[in-house]
């Protein structure tokens, strides 16, 4: 019986190949590949400033007004999930990438790129889906595309949403307004996306359904800015987890990023599933929760308002922006060791979002 071939350019995280003449799946998975391309090919070809502040959503200056704009694709398996749907997270991924820039969303496009052959149902199903979570966002779909591409050359649905939203006066969120003593906050239990699409991708039985925790974050940073509008940064843990977020916001502002292992929220189902799965849910992406960089002198108000806000209920301070180890994220862990906490490489879990 001749040896099975081996295509190792096809292989995902976590060892994908770090140089390779073409794209792997790693590339899209929101760590060291996805930077290397964007550092090496997009941002040299592009260029200008706004870019190359990296952030969820770009800062504008229009006709005196300052504008958050994104944009971002869906590519997500399967379509419907617990929680959720590619729907959801078009809208709440967008209206998401906006708020982190401190703006309230008030339109989205929709651009949709449909497989020949599928069901009317089905895209009924997912179009349904993003006008009530638009609803729910407080946000309106103004404008959009449908293209089709043949049977075969595509997998059902993919979803592109852009979006544009006002920075209220006296906001100014981004990585780079980080400093040392600034307290990290996450708005919740993490990793909760990722396990629900992998539970239902692989058809894995924890034994109890675990639902995404997709959702619109526009009041939670809302309900955050009216304790102070003097938050530094902000970000969502989509693609490569919280280690990413945490990793990319301690590059762009040079400071080091402490961690205390024990107190980043970790519901027992996901621990569990990592813990089966041979996964680190630091790296396990999220869909409805935020890391916030926040003063020192109202880190206390700004939990205690999260906390009261239905999203931000199982918030925690889970470490601190230090000087040591620049660029660095460490986690002090329970047993009294430290670990270093890196940019993945790609995505534990491909097609997630």
């Amino acid at each position: 019986m001749p040896e099975p071939t081996l295509d190792i350019t096809g292989w995902t995280c976590p060892a994908p190949l770090r140089e390779t003449p073409r794209i792997v799946m790693g590339h899209g998975g929101g760590g060291a590949l996805s930077a290397e391309l964007v550092e090496q090919i997009f941002a040299p070809a592009f260029g200008g400033d706004i870019l190359a502040q990296l952030g969820d959503s770009a800062a504008l200056t229009l006709g005196g007004l300052r504008l958050a704009f994104s944009t971002d694709s869906y590519v997500v398996r399967p379509l419907f999930f617990p929680g959720g749907s590619i729907g959801d997270l078009a809208v709440n991924g967008t209206v998401n990438d906006l708020a982190m820039s401190g703006a309230r969303a008030a339109y989205l496009s929709c651009g949709f790129i449909l497989e020949e052959g599928i069901d009317m149902p089905v895209l009924a199903r997912v179009a349904e889906a993003m006008g009530a979570a638009a609803r729910a966002a407080r946000v309106e779909v103004a404008t959009g595309d449908t293209k089709v591409v043949e049977a075969g050359h595509g997998d059902g649905i993919y979803l592109n949403t852009a979006g544009i939203g006002l920075i209220p006066a006296g906001v100014d969120l981004r990585p780079q307004r980080v400093v040392p003593g600034d307290v990290v906050i996450v708005s919740g239990d993490i990793g909760v996306h990722g396990v629900a699409i992998m539970s239902v991708r692989e058809g894995l039985e924890f034994g109890v359904e675990i639902e995404s925790d997709c959702a619109a974050l526009g009041g939670l940073v809302e309900t955050m800015l009216a304790v102070t509008p003097d938050l530094h940064a902000l970000r969502d843990p989509t693609r490569g987890g919280l280690a990413a977020a945490l990793n990319e916001i301690a590059a762009a502002s040079g400071t080091g990023i402490a961690l205390q292992e024990r107190a980043v929220p970790i519901p027992p189902t996901v621990g569990n599933a990592c813990a089966i799965l041979g996964l680190d849910p630091m790296y396990v992406a999220n869909e409805g929760k935020l890391i916030a960089f926040v003063p020192r002198a109202h880190a206390d108000a700004v939990l205690d308002a999260m906390r009261a806000h239905p999203l931000g209920a199982g918030a925690a301070i889970i470490g601190e922006a230090v000087e040591a180890h620049p660029g660095m994220v460490v986690a002090h862990t329970s047993l009294g060791g430290t670990r270093v906490v890196d940019l993945p490489v790609g995505e534990q879990l491909p097609r997630i979002c």
